[in-house]
């Protein structure tokens, strides 16, 4: 929203947190097989929102204590209960953009990651869907206490202004994936992606 309380569809304070991808909840679940250095790995999804002109949707976070610790990320989070990767993409982005009327398409990309946020270290197997919508105006209908203090915004971004991007964008090759998924459309089976370790 602007300073005026009015909803923008480029930029609205409080979204969601994240780092490489932060857990809204605080916890880490001994759900997946394996983890990173012994640690249980967390099931994420997330959701690579896409508007009628392409424009991918990112969050803006930052380390609680460091605003200047900052990153940008696609909505989504953890599961919760044994609700579904996909029922879980779809209540992550309403509850971080009030985002609803999506079109979920099919899981892009499967990342691991591991980062610290918030005073500890997160593993994570992370899922992303393809979704589209033509609702812009981003309006956060449930965030946590820790996602009110760690999250500075939302806003949409074209292809080109992603590849000249200096902010940090998680992951990491995000500019490039969103390239391929416009230029040849989504791949017939989930690419994994490299393994991120920050």
């Amino acid at each position: 929203m602007s300073a005026d309380g009015v909803a923008s569809d480029e930029v609205s304070p409080g979204a969601a947190v994240g780092g490489p991808s932060v857990p809204a909840d605080g916890v880490t679940g001994a759900a997946g097989a394996g983890a990173m250095a012994g640690r249980p790995l967390r099931k994420v999804a997330r959701v690579v929102l896409l508007d009628g002109r392409d424009r991918i949707l990112l969050l803006h976070g930052h380390e609680p204590g460091d605003p200047a610790d900052d990153w940008w990320f696609t909505p989504g989070g953890g599961l919760e209960g044994d609700e579904t990767r996909a029922q879980a993409a779809l209540r992550e982005l309403a509850e971080e953009t009030g985002i609803t009327d999506v079109e979920l398409g099919p899981v892009l990309w499967r990342r691991m990651c591991s980062f610290p946020f918030a005073g500890r270290r997160w593993d994570q197997d992370e899922w992303y869907y393809l979704a589209r919508t033509t609702q812009t105006v981003t309006r956060p209908a449930g965030l946590t206490e820790l996602e009110r203090r760690s999250v500075a915004g939302a806003r949409w971004w074209t292809c080109p202004e992603l590849a000249r991007a200096r902010e940090t964008v998680y992951p990491t090759r995000l500019a490039e994936l969103l390239r391929k998924l416009l230029d040849e459309g989504p791949p017939s089976s989930p690419e994994t992606l490299d393994t991120e370790i920050v």
